[in-house]
């Protein structure tokens, strides 16, 4: 996973409320064995307007998107966390996110931010011609017009994103320990070891 510590530029002005992981990926797409173009699906019914936001040559390629309440909610599907990621988004703003799509986003290396809908409104205003800037080290979110908008997270999603650390390197991380047991194990319990490190 790559690491979070600032994400820069333009912002998909979506801010409807309600997006189930249905609309962000619908279920044909499901069928699929690797993550890789996703993206294509993404959103795919509101792609089918000609005029939407996701086509649209000024949004091309925007890193963050700005949405309404409750995003992500409805199934538990992870394809939804990697059509956002392969749609080339990295950070989702808005102001409650499903529990179980939050996680997703967050195994993924996608940061969600929570802020109120008045900063919400503000931002969808700016994103329409203006870049946002999000500093996850200093929590903030910040415009070109002086805008500071400030958000919490979880301590330890903080320091995973600013790592690069999904849950496999979250293991090999403790490398050294794993070892260390391993070799105890040999020596203590060597009738358990059968195989252990071999």
């Amino acid at each position: 996973m790559e690491p979070v510590t600032t994400i820069h530029g333009r912002a998909y002005p979506f801010g409807q409320k309600n997006v189930d992981t249905d609309v962000i990926i619908p279920s044909h797409w499901l069928k699929t064995i690797t993550r890789e173009g996703l993206g294509r699906g993404a959103f795919e019914t509101l792609r089918a307007d000609p005029d939407n936001l996701f086509d649209s040559v000024e949004f091309a390629g925007s890193p963050i998107l700005v949405a309404g309440d409750n995003f992500g909610c409805g199934s538990s599907r992870e394809h939804a966390a990697w059509a956002l990621l392969d749609l080339g988004i990295r950070a989702v703003i808005a102001p409650s996110f499903s529990d179980i799509f939050s996680g997703n986003a967050f195994k993924n290396g996608i940061l969600t931010v929570v802020l109120p809908q008045a900063a919400i409104d503000r931002l969808i205003e700016v994103a329409q011609s203006q870049p946002i800037h999000i500093d996850l080290d200093s929590q903030t979110v910040t415009t070109p017009f002086q805008d500071r908008f400030a958000f919490d997270i979880d301590p330890f999603r903080k320091t995973c994103l600013l790592n690069g650390l999904d849950e496999v390197g979250l293991t090999l991380a403790q490398g050294d320990a794993i070892g260390a047991f391993e070799d105890t194990v040999r020596v203590e319990r060597p009738f358990l070891a059968v195989g252990v490190g071999s």
